[in-house]
């Protein structure tokens, strides 16, 4: 049985689509006038903080028009349509989570990539619509890709609040689910509103979870500090300070989801595409990680979110989450890596060693230094040197 729709299950055209919605396979679906987020005004705040990060692409001043005024991204726009699809499996148990020979992948990514599942049927709903209608429109989709605030959009479009951990969460669902989008010129004949901006109350369970510290505040999240962005959307070097405080994660983070009170409500999806083939889609052996080549990682990631951040990242994670393991076994893989092709793979390699072996790694790491071309790597292993 599939979930519920969000709003009124009305026999207009708003309802039709939502029911529309649900026979696609979307377990929530709002509606709300195609308008700027409340929330403009505190992300262009966060950008001038440099809160982003290296997510350059959000203050680029294109990407701000169009926030500002959504016929920036398509001229005419009267409605926007909000998805959510849950991914919980909650299959796993702690104990093969948390084991540090192992690296943690957030839950999301335990499956196939959700932009290949949810697009097709976004472009199903919106032609639908069109037909349904019988009028001249155009549309955009977007999952994860637009220069949207989707989160507020979709708090707009009543599908739930904004928790501390900024995350969208709906207080019978939790936060466990993709949000994908329709714009579209069509006037729909009814929205939804809003509900409260957050049902937080007095908990602070997410912010003093994050073992990083990466919320300076309620709903402000410093992506500069964050364990996702960290081991996802950052391609160089990881502050060496931080590196101790990421155990084992080596794809992105499920902390301040997790620790969540609403989380309790989260029932099992029924995309069978999103449950993971067996425990080393959500917590693969450090060993094997350290191991990779490129042909490996083709073939164990393709089609799968980690795949978008190329071995390389992904190694590099799994060489912190080694250090931090701190066990000898990971200490022949690593000295492989010492002479991987990639300068950033060799020095965090290094620190891992470092973290291990302590001044017995001392030799090692003079040998690596000697034969380093690398300036960055030179630097990083000069730094543990001295």
């Amino acid at each position: 049985m599939r979930d519920f729709i969000v709003g009124d299950k009305d026999t207009g055209l708003t309802g039709r689509l939502k029911i529309k919605a649900v026979e696609l396979g979307f377990n929530l679906v709002g509606v709300t006038r195609a308008a700027p987020s409340p929330a403009l005004e505190a992300y262009f705040r966060w950008i001038d903080a440099g809160m982003h990060a290296g997510m350059g692409y959000m203050a680029r001043p294109d990407r701000q028009a169009r926030r500002r005024d959504l016929n920036a991204i398509l001229p005419g726009i009267e409605s926007l349509i909000v998805v959510g699809l849950g991914y919980h499996t909650g299959m796993i148990p702690p104990a093969i989570l948390e084991d540090p020979a192992r690296g943690r992948i957030a839950a999301y990514a335990w499956g196939a990539d959700y932009h290949d599942i949810m697009t097709p049927r976004l472009e199903a709903l919106a032609e639908w619509l069109a037909v349904e209608q019988g009028e001249d429109s155009i549309h955009r989709v977007y999952v994860d890709t637009g220069a949207l605030l989707e989160r507020s959009h979709a708090h707009q479009a009543g599908l739930g609040f904004t928790g501390k951990n900024t995350m969208l969460i709906h207080p019978r669902r939790g936060s466990g689910f993709f949000l994908g989008e329709i714009l579209t010129t069509l006037k729909l004949d009814s929205y939804d509103v809003p509900g409260r901006a957050t049902m937080c109350g007095n908990c602070t369970r997410c912010l003093t979870a994050c073992p990083t510290g990466a919320f300076p505040g309620p709903h402000v999240l410093d992506a500069r500090r964050c364990i996702s962005y960290l081991t996802i959307e950052h391609k160089g070097w990881i502050d060496r300070d931080l590196r101790p405080l990421m155990g084992n994660w080596v794809f992105g983070c499920d902390i301040c989801q997790d620790v969540c009170p609403f989380q309790r409500f989260a029932t099992p999806t029924q995309e069978s595409v999103f449950y993971p083939q067996d425990v080393t889609r959500a917590a693969p052996p450090l060993l094997d990680l350290l191991a990779l080549d490129e042909a490996g990682f083709h073939a164990r990631y393709y089609g799968s979110p980690l795949y978008r951040i190329k071995r390389e990242r992904l190694v590099r994670n799994a060489c912190i989450a080694a250090g931090n393991w701190g066990n000898r076994a990971a200490v022949p893989p690593l000295e492989a890596l010492l002479g991987d092709a990639s300068p950033l793979i060799r020095g965090h390699a290094a620190w891992a060693l470092w973290r291990i072996l302590g001044g017995d790694a001392r030799s090692l790491l003079v040998n690596a230094q000697r034969h380093e071309t690398d300036q960055a790597a030179q630097a990083e292993i000069a730094g543990l040197l001295g």
